[in-house]
């Protein structure tokens, strides 16, 4: 299994390209702002084929590069229908302007083969399977995709801005609900296995035993109690 990530943009959000091997095809996922040049770097170096790039959510720092990428490699994108809109209205998405210097430097709308996440689908894409799972929360379309554990690796979650190392994602812009991504976390993490390699969003590689001892927020979802309002981190 290849997995090669880093923090594009201004956010620093983590973009990942999933393959079952340099050399093969692979998987985008969540090409956010000034990501285009890291992932055609990671092409290179790994010698991969992209066949896809999908999307844990619509905010801006996770898809502003969705449009040059899916067109530079004829490759379809995957987004939850609740949170398409963002494609194309950004702003909406935050409740504020982004501002004229940094929109100028983005490619807004819709790629040109856009398709549908749902809930509980199984995506068999470069080889690979990925399990997704509806976690609204940080946003109303905010979705996970979980790989199954092989022979050589543990099983990984692509958690988006639900799950962070030490914290979750924010839960004050439009479409957020603090409920709601308790919910989620409970409902999609919990029952996860603690060797489950979680690729967040945002920050460091955990897994979900350390965040099951740890996290706040998930170590009181788990005790069945509320937990502390969320923090300000991701878009």
């Amino acid at each position: 299994m290849l997995i090669a990530g880093f923090p594009a943009g201004a956010w620093g959000t983590n973009c990942y390209l999933v393959a079952p091997a340099a050399g093969e095809e692979c998987v985008i996922i969540d090409p956010g702002h000034q990501a285009a040049p890291g992932v055609e770097e990671a092409i290179a170096r790994h010698r991969l084929k992209p066949v896809a790039v999908v999307l844990t959510h619509g905010h801006i720092d996770h898809v502003a590069s969705v449009v040059p990428v899916c067109g530079a490699h004829d490759v379809p994108a995957w987004i939850h229908p609740e949170d398409r809109y963002m494609l194309s209205d950004p702003e909406k998405a935050l409740g504020r302007a982004i501002g004229a210097p940094l929109m100028g430097e983005l490619t807004v709308g819709e790629p040109a083969d856009l398709r549908e996440l749902t809930d509980g689908a199984s995506l068999e894409l470069a080889g690979l399977d990925l399990s997704v799972a509806h976690a609204p929360g940080h946003t109303k379309g905010s979705v996970t995709f979980r790989m199954p554990e092989s022979a050589d690796v543990p099983s990984v979650f692509f958690s988006g801005d639900l799950l962070f190392a030490g914290s979750i994602g924010r839960t004050d812009l439009p479409g957020g609900s603090h409920p709601e991504i308790l919910r989620s976390l409970a409902r999609v993490c919990l029952p996860l296995d603690d060797s489950t390699v979680v690729l967040s969003g945002h920050g460091a590689q955990t897994t979900i035993g350390q965040e099951r001892a740890t996290n706040p927020y998930l170590r009181q979802v788990a005790a069945g109690q509320g937990a502390p309002s969320a923090p300000r981190r991701g878009m």
